[in-house]
């Protein structure tokens, strides 16, 4: 028995980082395609100072939310991961100087949340 309580805590120690790294993908997903469809180039440092709001955005989301412990879940981790990436994100655009627009806050919100609740949504049809 004490195998199998084992195995089961590695698999979800997996599951968690593997989530994690797709949430990381998705937001840098978007990072990409925005700064290529206003020609900003995809360069490594481009990226990073987009980027880096967002990502901080999502480590809050994960810890607020416990993700690790259901990374799956729609709600309540999908939902906080997407939110809190979003909203923190946009603050610390603000702060930073970057800025945001209204169109820009939509777009953010509509496209991270197709794909970080998307994905879980997919994972959980295909677990099931």
């Amino acid at each position: 028995m004490i195998g199998f309580t084992a195995a089961a805590k590695l698999a979800g120690m997996r599951l968690a980082r593997v989530s994690a790294v797709v949430d990381v993908c998705c937001v840098l997903i978007f990072v990409v395609i925005g700064r290529a469809s206003h020609t900003q180039g995809e360069t490594i440092a481009g990226i990073a100072s987009t980027s880096w709001p967002f990502l901080c955005g999502l480590g809050a989301g994960w810890a607020a939310s416990r993700a690790w412990r259901r990374p799956l879940a729609i709600r309540p981790s999908g939902l906080a991961v997407w939110l809190c990436t979003v909203a923190l994100g946009m603050i610390l655009r603000v702060v930073s100087g970057q800025g945001t627009a209204a169109a820009f806050i939509v777009v953010a919100l509509a496209f991270l949340g197709l794909f970080l609740l998307g994905w879980r949504l997919l994972a959980r049809v295909a677990t099931h």
